[in-house]
């Protein structure tokens, strides 16, 4: 099994950063701390403090590069699907249950369009960067990059041309989330699949409006646009993935890849509510910790 290094002193303030973490939870589908967190500031000791006003700056630079057109690769995947085989991969990362620190990082890669799994790579992690609501990307997506190194390294064939998080994308307050971060890193189209509505304050809320948007999703492949109310922002869509969902999944666009091909790609790895790669990624983590942590070992 493969750990993350020694902490280094930025990652020794971990301990006092106790806000909400990712447990794992019996039952599949529930949402985890940063998916779903409000726009309100924690209160931050000093340290926090700085760490926060450093990664902000790497935010705004990350925005920059940020591109929400189609790679080839997408398009080739939306207008001629059955014209090639294509890759498409799932990551996650499932804690032990009570635990904050240690993990399961997960890729699944499945083909597009059959959906068969091809690829898969599971690794216990230590995450010891502190948890701040709105950058949880600096906690987990180094060792996303790992996953997609140990696979393009390794595996060549199966290298995904497209990459989902169980996330979000631009549905960020500062436009930068979780798959915008490792998108512009790997400089690979990615996109955020969430299961529950992120919060932006004074712009995206679960208000009466939205859920009179969802109850009119009736059929498999029904959106709506989640623009905010103050800034007009069209952050993505929510998406009734497929028949039995009786709630949405909310897309957004992380990297080279646009709002419209990101909820189609979604909605065709859907045999369940949640995508395929990201559904395989989060079920094959969970049992990967069962069987794999034990008594802290």
């Amino acid at each position: 099994m493969e750990e993350s290094s020694v902490p280094s002193p930025e990652q020794k303030v971990a301990a006092s950063a106790s806000g909400p973490n990712r447990q794992c939870t019996e039952t599949f589908g529930e949402d985890d701390g940063d998916r779903n967190l409000s726009g309100s500031e924690q209160t931050l000791d000093p340290a926090l403090l700085e760490i926060k006003r450093k990664w902000e700056l790497e935010q705004k630079e990350l925005k920059k590069k940020i591109s929400l057109e189609d790679d080839r690769n997408v398009e080739k995947m939306i207008s001629n699907p059955d014209a090639d085989t294509f890759y498409i991969g799932g990551m996650d990362i499932s804690f032990v249950k009570g635990d904050d620190v240690n993990a399961c990082a997960a890729l699944v890669v499945c083909s597009f369009p059959d959906l068969e799994v091809v690829y898969e790579d599971y690794q216990m992690i230590q995450l010891t960067q502190p948890y701040i609501p709105g950058f949880l990307a600096f906690r987990e997506t180094d060792f996303m990059i790992q996953l997609y190194n140990n696979v393009k390294e390794n595996n060549t064939q199966y290298t995904p041309q497209v990459i989902m998080v169980d996330g979000n994308g631009i549905l960020h307050p500062r436009g930068v989330g979780s798959a915008c971060h490792l998108g512009v890193l790997l400089d690979v189209p990615c996109l955020g699949v969430a299961k529950n509505l992120f919060h932006i304050e004074n712009d995206i809320d679960r208000n009466e409006e939205h859920m009179e948007q969802i109850a009119s999703l009736k059929q498999s492949g029904d959106t709506f646009p989640l623009v905010g109310s103050s800034s007009g922002i069209t952050y993505g869509k929510a998406l009734k993935s497929c028949e039995k969902a009786t709630k949405p999944v909310y897309v957004s666009p992380g990297h080279k890849i646009s709002i419209d091909s990101a909820t189609e790609l979604v909605h065709r790895c859907s045999k369940y509510r949640v995508p395929e790669p990201i559904r395989q990624a989060d079920l094959n983590s969970r049992e990967y910790l069962r069987v794999n942590f034990k008594d802290g070992s």
